[in-house]
Order: C-alpha cells, then structure tokens, then sequence
C-alpha cells in the first residue's frame, strides 16, 4: 500500500497544495513565493527521499509568517495521514548532521505526542527573504499537526544559512528512519499496544 496523502488548505491568508509521498525518491516540486524556504524543503525531500509536491500562494505583501507557518501545518497533516496506522514502522529516528560549520542534531518519535524542543540561536535574522525565527513557528506547527515528538538541537555553527540546512536535512534524515518499516514489528512499536 502506497504511503501518501494529498492536502489542500484555504484560508484568507494562505491557500496550499500538498502531495507528500513517504516511500519516494527524493523528487521535489516545490513553490512558497520564498526563495530560501523553496531550497530548504527541496533539501527536506532529496535527503528523505520523499517525494513532495507543494505549492504555496500566501500573503507575502505582509510577510513570510503565515506562508511558513502554514506550510507546516499542511506537512504535518500530510506526514500523519501518509503514514496511516503507523504499524511496522520503527517509529524513533534520530541524525547529527554536519554541514560545513553547523552541526546539528535531530531525533523524532512519531508516536502520537505532539512537543517541540528547539534549541538553536541563529546570528542573522534574515536569510534570503526567509526571516530566521519563521523556521522554529515551521517545526512546531509539524509537530503539532502530525503528532509528532521534535528535538532539534544546534551543537555547533556560525553561518545562518548552514544551521538551517543542517536542520531541514536533520530533520528528513530522522523522519526517513523514524516512518521506514521493520517486518520485525508485527503491530505498532510500543508496549501499550496503541500509540497515543
């Protein structure tokens, strides 16, 4: 059975287009009307080797807020539906990632619960047109949405742009293992029986 789901939101200040398909390639197709944000979820599919196609219309003539805010909300959903009943999967996933000066570190449980640790200064408030404190709003809402547990941590950096790399690619690294299916796990991974 195939894991993905197709998401479409509407509101005044957004309207997203979403097909996120878990066991993918990595083929991204992605349009947010932000440069930065474009490149860092194109990042997020190649090293999940999900395939993403995402389109966002949002109301940039204020700011990038309720675009990047929204488009977590959609992947999450997204991430949840596509990964169904959550059975088999190995559900925890974990990376330290480098990259170049950055090093950081993200581990995941898709075990139902949502909570965001974030952990992570950032020494320039814009990259692009994305503005730095976006990227935390972008992670609570996916973890909020798709319930998810999300500890992002920085150990290491001093160039904006590298930590933030070093997080999407973290971040897709961690889902890839945490959504990959053991055969050895005959139902859900969790000694309750039920996740949640």
């Amino acid at each position: 059975m195939s894991r993905e789901a197709t998401i479409q939101r509407k509101t005044k200040e957004t309207d997203i287009s979403c097909k996120l398909v878990i066991d993918g390639t990595g083929k991204g197709s992605i349009d947010t009307g932000i440069g930065f944000f474009d490149h860092m979820l194109e990042g997020f599919s190649r090293h999940g080797l999900f395939d993403l196609d995402l389109t966002v219309k949002g109301d940039l003539k204020v700011d990038g807020h309720h675009t990047v805010e929204d488009t977590g909300i959609v992947l999450g959903q997204a991430i949840g539906e596509a990964v169904g009943d959550k059975k088999q999967m190995k559900r925890f996933g974990s990376c330290i990632l480098p990259m170049d000066d950055a090093l950081v570190l993200c581990s995941i449980d898709l075990g139902g619960r949502p909570y965001l640790g974030f952990q992570a200064e950032f020494p320039m408030e814009k990259v692009g047109d994305l503005d730095t404190e976006l990227v935390r709003e972008f992670f609570y809402a996916i973890s909020y949405k798709a319930g998810m547990n999300i500890h992002i941590k920085v150990m290491d950096g001093f160039n904006t742009h590298h930590i933030i790399e070093a997080m999407f690619k973290a971040f897709a690294r961690a889902l890839d293992e945490a959504t990959s299916v053991d055969t050895r796990i005959l139902d859900v991974l969790s000694t309750k029986g039920t996740l949640v």
